[in-house]
C-alpha cells in the first residue's frame, strides 16, 4: 500500500496517515474488507472553539509583563464559558448524536472534548464513511476507507471525530544506541559509569544523569534556594506504560530526597500499551523531569498510540488544569496530518496557555529531514521537513546538541571540540572509510536533533524578523522514491513540498541530545548508559520549567513570546539565559551567533532564566 502518487494540494498531502506509517511489505494482507456493521466503536468527538483570536489576544497579554493582565490565567470553567461551544450548541450535538442511537460516555470538564460510543454501522452512517480492517507487518487494526464528513446539522459546532483510526499514531523520540552503534564498531565495550549518591554526577559523556544536567546548565544555585520543585505539578504525556519502581530507583541512586507516592498514572481512553521502546520512553521522561525538579508531584497521563488517544491527552490534562507544566516526547511528521486534524491539537494547546501551563514537546531525532526517519535514505530521497506537535506555535520545541566529545569508531578517533547541534555527520568519513557509504546512508543517516522550517504555520509574532530565522528552503523540497536502489531508474515522484514560506521555526532551545554524550537511564532493574535523542530533552525542559514556576512564583503561561523577548533583550550578553551554539549544523541547518533552526536559541543558563523571568512577576 505504498502512496505511489502522493501530491500536494494547497500544503495538505492527499494520502493517508496510516499507509504513510507503515507501507506494506512482502507478505502483508492488506485491506480485509469491512468491519462488522456490529462492531462497538468509541470516538472523540471534537468541538470548534469559539472566539480564537480573542483567546489568542488573552494569551498574548497574559505573557506580556507591560500588560496589567500579566500572568493573569483562567482555569478551566472560565475557558469554558468564554470559548467553549455555547450550552444551547453543546447539547444541539448531544441530542443530534444521541437520535443516531450513539450512547455519550463521557463530557470533558472544558466542554471541547466528549467520548461516544456506537457500531459501525452507526458511525459510517454518521460520518458518512466506510471502515475496513487491515493487516500490516502482522499488526491488525482498522480505519476509516475515505474521508469522515461532519454532518450539515452540527459542522458548524463540530471540528472533527478522532478514533475510528486504530493504528499506531505517533513514534517516540529516543535512540536506542544499540540498534545503531555496536561494541565492534566501537572497539570495546560501551563503558557504564554507575552513579551514586556519593557521585551522583558522573561527568562521563553517554553515562550523564540529572546531575549532570544541573552542572551543564546552571541549576544548582536555584537547588542552593531550595528551589526544587516543591510544591509544583509537573504532567507527562505518553502513550506508553512504564514501571514507577524503575524511576524511584533511578532518583534514589543519585540521593535524591523525594516523596515515594509522588507519581500518579492517568490512563485515559483506557490506558497505554508497553512496547519495549515506549515503556523505556516513559521511564526515561518521568526519570529526568521528575529528577531536575525533584520535590514535584507528576502526573503521567497514559493512552493508546491511536489518533483519539494522542488527541485526547492533551485535552484531558488541560481540562483536568491539575499540572502546572507539561511534556511530551512523540510526535510525526507535521504534514502526516491534514489541517483540521493540526487545527484539533492547537485548540488544545491554546487552552494549555490560556491556564498558563507551558508544554514542551521533543523536535525529533533526524535532523532537518524528519519523515526521513520513517523513510530511510537512499531509497527515499531526503526532505526537509520537521515534527509535529513541536511545530505547533503554542508549543516550545526541544532541540538537539552534542557535547565536547572524543570517541572512535571504526577504528578513527572522531573529535567533537565544542558543543554543536546533534547531527551525525560528524561520524561520516570514519563510517564511509571503514564500512562504505551505503552503511552510513542506511543506518547512520539521518540522526541529529529536530530542527526546520514549518511548512503549515505561519512565522509567529515573537520569532518574525529575528536574525537567522528562516523559510522553506527549495533544495530538499521534492520527494522521490528510489525501489531498486542504487538503479535510479524506476525512481517515483511522490510530492514536493511549498519553498520560500514563511513558517514557524524550531526548535526553540537545545540542550544535550546525542546518544554517543547523552544519559542513562534506570530500565528492568538496572542503569543503562547511552540513552539519547530530543525526547531527553523535553522532559529536561519541563524539569526547568517546574524549577522557574516554584522560582517566580506562580505558573509562567506560554513560554515561547517570553524567551524571544529576553533573546532581544539581552543577545548573547552577561546576562544572557542563553548560550550560542555556533559551529556545525544539523545535517542542513548551520549553526552561527543568532538563532538558527539548528539549535534555536541555544542552550540555557537556568539560574539567569530563573532572574529574568521573575522580574515580570507581579
Amino acid at each position: 500500500m505504498l502512496p505511489r502518487n502522493l501530491a500536494l494540494k494547497g500544503c495538505s498531502l492527499l494520502f493517508s496517515l496510516a499507509s504513510a506509517l507503515s507501507p506494506l511489505r512482502a507478505g502483508d494482507t492488506g485491506d480485509l474488507g469491512l468491519v462488522a456493521s456490529d462492531t462497538p466503536q468509541t470516538v472523540s468527538i471534537v468541538f470548534k472553539i469559539r472566539n480564537q483570536q480573542d483567546l489568542e489576544r488573552f494569551i498574548s497579554q497574559s505573557v506580556d509583563p507591560s500588560s496589567r493582565h500579566f500572568r493573569d490565567f483562567m482555569n478551566t470553567e472560565e475557558f469554558a464559558d468564554r470559548y467553549a461551544p455555547l450550552p444551547w450548541d453543546f447539547f444541539h450535538v448531544l441530542e443530534y448524536i444521541k437520535k443516531q442511537g450513539i450512547t455519550v460516555n463521557e463530557i470533558m470538564d472544558n466542554r471541547m472534548v466528549i467520548r461516544a460510543t456506537g457500531t459501525t454501522a452507526q458511525f459510517n452512517a454518521l460520518l458518512n464513511t466506510e471502515l475496513h480492517e487491515y493487516s500490516e507487518h502482522g499488526h491488525r487494526f482498522h480505519r476509516p476507507s475515505k474521508n469522515l464528513q461532519v454532518p450539515e446539522e452540527i459542522k458548524d459546532i463540530v471540528l472533527t471525530v478522532m478514533g475510528l483510526d486504530t493504528q499506531p499514531a505517533v513514534r517516540s523520540h529516543s535512540i536506542d544506541i544499540n540498534q545503531i552503534i555496536t561494541p565492534d564498531m566501537m572497539g570495546n565495550p560501551l563503558p557504564l559509569a554507575v552513579p551514586s549518591a556519593q557521585a551522583a554526577a558522573t561527568g562521563v559523556p553517554g553515562n550523564l544523569t540529572v546531575a549532570d544536567v544541573a552542572n551543564l546548565y546552571n541549576i544548582n544555585p536555584l537547588y542552593h534556594q531550595r528551589i526544587n520543585g516543591g510544591g509544583q505539578t509537573l504532567g507527562i504525556a505518553t502513550m506508553a506504560t512504564f514501571d514507577p519502581a524503575d524511576a524511584y530507583a533511578y532518583w534514589n541512586a543519585l540521593g535524591l530526597n523525594v516523596d515515594p507516592h509522588r507519581i500518579q498514572v492517568i490512563p485515559i481512553d483506557g490506558g497505554a500499551g508497553s512496547d519495549p521502546i515506549g515503556v523505556s520512553e516513559t521511564t526515561l521522561d518521568v526519570e529526568q523531569a521528575g529528577g531536575l525538579a525533584y520535590r514535584s508531584k507528576i502526573l503521567v497521563y497514559e493512552a493508546p498510540n491511536t489518533s483519539s488517544g494522542f488527541l485526547d491527552l492533551f485535552y484531558r490534562a488541560v481540562s483536568d488544569n491539575r499540572v502546572d507544566t507539561l511534556s511530551v516526547s512523540w510526535g510525526l511528521t507535521e504534514f502526516f496530518y491534514d489541517e483540521t486534524t493540526r487545527q484539533a491539537y492547537h485548540q488544545a494547546f491554546l487552552e494549555a496557555a490560556a491556564q498558563g501551563i507551558p508544554v514542551f514537546a521533543a523536535s525529533g531525532d533526524a535532523g532537518a529531514f524528519d519523515v526521513t526517519r520513517y523513510y530511510s535514505a537512499p531509497y527515499f530521497s531526503p526532505l526537509n521537513s520537521v515534527d509535529f506537535p513541536a511545530s505547533d506555535p503554542y508549543i516550545t520545541a526541544a532541540g538537539g546538541t552534542t557535547l565536547p566529545t572524543s570517541l572512535s569508531i571504526f577504528g578513527s578517533n572522531v573529535v567533537v571540540p565544542q558543543e554543536r547541534p546533534w547531527g551525525w555527520n560528524y561520524l561520516e568519513n570514519a563510517v564511509v572509510q571503514s564500512q562504505g557509504q551505503f552503511v552510513y546512508d542506511t543506518q547512520f543517516f539521518p540522526v541529529g536533533g529536530g530542527g526546520g522550517v514549518s511548512s503549515f504555520f505561519p512565522v509567529p509574532t515573537w520569532q518574525a524578523g529575528i536574525p537567522g530565522a528562516q523559510a522553506t528552503p527549495s533544495d530538499f523540497s521534492t520527494w522521490t522514491y528510489y525501489p531498486s536502489y542504487p538503479d535510479t531508474s524506476g525512481s517515483q515522484f511522490w510530492g514536493t513540498l511549498p519553498s520560500g514560506f514563511a513558517g514557524r521555526n524550531v526548535p526553540d532551545v537545545s540542550l544535550n541530545a546525542d546518544p554517543l554524550t547523552g544519559y542513562q537511564i534506570y530500565l528492568d532493574g538496572s542503569f543503562r548508559a547511552f540513552g539519547g535523542g530530543t525526547s531527553f530533552v523535553a522532559p529536561q525542559l519541563n524539569g526547568i520549567a517546574s524549577l522557574l514556576t516554584q522560582a517566580t512564583g506562580g505558573r509562567l503561561g506560554f513560554l515561547n513570546p517570553q524567551l524571544y523577548r529576553l533573546f532581544a533583550k539581552h543577545g548573547y550578553g552577561p546576562r544572557s539565559p542563553f548560550r550560542a551554539i555556533t559551529t556545525g549544523d544539523n545535517l542542513y541547518w548551520q549553526a552561527g551567533p543568532h538563532y538558527n533552526p539548528a539549535s534555536g536559541l541555544g542552550t540555557l543558563d537556568v539560574s539567569i532564566l530563573a532572574s529574568e523571568l521573575g522580574h515580570g512577576r507581579r
